[in-house]
């Protein structure tokens, strides 16, 4: 199949970090989704609950990393990804979760994973 649904440039303000300092404060983390969903059935019914629905994707994602609070960007990216697809039934994704501001001289630093079947 090649058929997906995008979200880009998700900003979701949480705790996450490895310092003491950052245990304390909220950052901006970026999500960045592509995820495989057969749209044919919403493309001939124009009916919503025939497709994933990227609001909820979206608010249910920020919710995850919010009450995660992660250290590490991998965590983050690995829970995240897993309650993608065990909540929406996602049979593959690729998730990309940046942290800009992480390092002075980069825009952002991060990580990109991609996990299940297409």
């Amino acid at each position: 199949m090649a058929d997906f649904v995008l979200i880009e440039g998700l900003v979701v303000e949480t705790v996450v970090g490895v310092y003491d300092w950052e245990r304390n404060v909220t950052q901006a983390l970026v999500v960045d989704l592509e995820m495989v969903w057969d749209n044919r059935i919403p493309g001939v019914s124009d009916d919503v609950s025939d497709a994933l629905d990227y609001a909820l994707v979206s608010e249910r994602a920020g919710r995850c990393l919010k009450e995660l609070k992660p250290k590490l960007l991998e965590h983050g990216a690995e829970v995240l990804a897993k309650m993608l697809q065990q909540e929406f039934g996602v049979s593959w994704l690729r998730l990309t979760l940046r942290k800009p501001g992480a390092v002075p001289a980069a825009r952002s630093v991060g990580v990109c994973i991609e996990r299940g079947t297409r």
